[in-house]
């Protein structure tokens, strides 16, 4: 993907005394008192922030918090907690200014360089969410440089995400934005061969488009979780009790057969962990896959499956990773996630993964070092994988050639 780098506008001289309008996503989680819970998206925002000032700019900051409702803002829907936690983590006042769409200003007088504002939550402002217009035009006529740092928001087309690209003087990506195109154009799109995806989780249903997707591109594609068990389903074993989808097998096996004629794979699991029950205490029986009882619940794949995958892994060029494949918060059923993890962490394939779940159980195994690429964009990295063009890219693909 060709796009304009914000590094590299600040590199070349080209952003002192420029108003930067910075598109951030700083939406974290807070408790009932309001208080940030947790601030990773917070300390992510910071390298961008830093290189625009630093450059000798005039730095605003926005982003959404929660779901407040357009045109009728609430102190809950403020970014003062974000204000106040920036502060410190910049070592700097950051004054929060409200009702900003018609100019921007600090203590009466127009934002100079070297300032740095942060504006409250965009997503109260009317036309936000549909990317109206006439918004889209009066924030980019706030700056010079519109500076989209927010992966996470990648794939919505708003106002403060994608009509101000389009109008901006100067449309660019980030350092976290930036990052995140790298790595997808490095995993999807020139993959280093064998491309090897790892796609797990409850439901085929939520992810047929990303197994039909990726079904025509990897060379060997792991099934996980309740997805497993039907495509194990249609493989012709039983499952007992297991979650699955049977009015999908007939996807499942379109996927299979998709695999085949490219002479690639689904491998179907040869041995599982089931349990009686579904509980953190329930007594754990690894079998073969044909030897599942009626009453049986699979709540992993087996150590056989596992270290016949762990080779292939370790094969690998590249590796996508979406989902757990077993049960890996109950002790008893995470050692298929973790053999799993452990064989991306030892591999010397490029490897990118997502989804919260995915990040749980790097977090849990120790392996964040190991892994080339996490990417913190939910949504966004899930229609990645669909083989969706997020409208991020596109616009900003698109003022690049401009």
């Amino acid at each position: 993907m060709n796009f304009i780098r914000f590094s590299d506008l600040c590199a070349k001289g080209q952003v002192a005394g420029k108003r930067v309008f910075i598109r951030a996503d700083l939406n974290v989680p807070q408790d009932d008192a309001g208080n940030i819970t947790e601030d990773t998206r917070i300390r992510a925002s910071v390298p961008c922030i830093k290189l625009a000032l630093e450059a000798g700019a005039a730095v605003m900051v926005t982003s959404h918090l929660g779901r407040p409702t357009e045109g009728a803002f609430t102190p809950e829907d403020s970014l003062a907690p974000v204000a106040r936690r920036m502060q410190e983590l910049l070592g700097r006042e950051v004054p929060l200014v409200a009702n900003w769409v018609d100019g921007v200003q600090v203590a009466g007088k127009p934002l100079a360089a070297g300032q740095l504002v942060l504006l409250e939550n965009c997503r109260v402002n009317k036309g936000e969410k549909k990317n109206n217009e006439d918004l889209a035009k009066k924030m980019a006529a706030l700056c010079d440089i519109f500076v989209h740092d927010a992966f996470g928001t990648a794939h919505r087309a708003e106002a403060s995400t994608y009509g101000i690209a389009q109008f901006a003087p100067i449309a660019c990506a980030g350092p976290l934005l930036a990052a995140e195109m790298d790595a997808i154009s490095k995993a999807l799109l020139a993959p280093k061969r064998p491309l090897v995806a790892i796609v797990a989780g409850s439901k085929v249903s939520t992810k047929l488009t990303i197994l039909k997707s990726l079904s025509a591109n990897v060379d060997q594609l792991i099934v996980g979780g309740g997805i497993a068990n039907t495509f194990m389903l249609a493989a012709g074993l039983k499952i007992g009790k297991s979650l699955a989808e049977p009015d999908l097998l007939a996807e499942a096996v379109s996927v299979i057969e998709s695999m085949k004629v490219r002479g690639a794979a689904v491998p179907i699991p040869t041995d599982v962990v089931t349990a009686k029950t579904f509980a953190a205490d329930a007594v754990a029986t690894v079998k073969a896959a044909t030897d599942v009882a009626d009453d049986d619940l699979i709540l992993d794949i087996g150590p056989q499956t596992a270290q016949a995958l762990a080779e292939q892994l370790k094969k690998a060029g590249t590796i996508v990773w979406n989902g757990p494949v077993g049960v890996f918060e109950f002790a008893a059923f995470e050692n298929g996630t973790k053999v799993i993890a452990q064989a991306i962490a030892e591999s010397s394939a490029f490897s990118i993964a997502g989804g919260g779940d995915t990040l749980a159980a790097i977090a849990k195994y120790g392996v964040e070092k190991q892994v080339s690429y996490i990417s913190t964009g939910g949504g966004a990295f899930l229609e990645v994988l669909e083989g969706k063009t997020l409208p991020a890219f596109e616009i900003l693909t698109r003022r690049a050639a401009s």
